[in-house]
């Protein structure tokens, strides 16, 4: 399946927020998941479809946290809203 097979939905993209704190997301498309940087915490995408529980999120450790604030300041990737 190519990427743009499972791309959200941009209108879903404007409300979806973090379980946990309620906060804006980053999408991730070419890695298929959503990124709360302030919890450090990502929510896969499967199939096309957000899994938004929290007790399937991963959190990150630092490294791969700065790894993603950099891709994201790089690739203009704005928060879900």
């Amino acid at each position: 399946m190519s990427i743009s097979e499972f791309s959200l939905n941009p209108r879903l993209l404007e409300i979806l927020a973090c379980p946990k704190d309620k906060g804006s997301l980053i999408y991730y498309e070419d890695e298929q998941f959503l990124y709360n940087p302030r919890l450090q915490m990502r929510y896969e995408i499967r199939n096309g479809i957000p899994v938004m529980l929290v007790d399937e999120a991963k959190t990150v450790n630092q490294l791969e946290h700065e790894r993603l604030a950099d891709k994201a300041k790089q690739l203009g990737l704005k928060p879900t809203f």
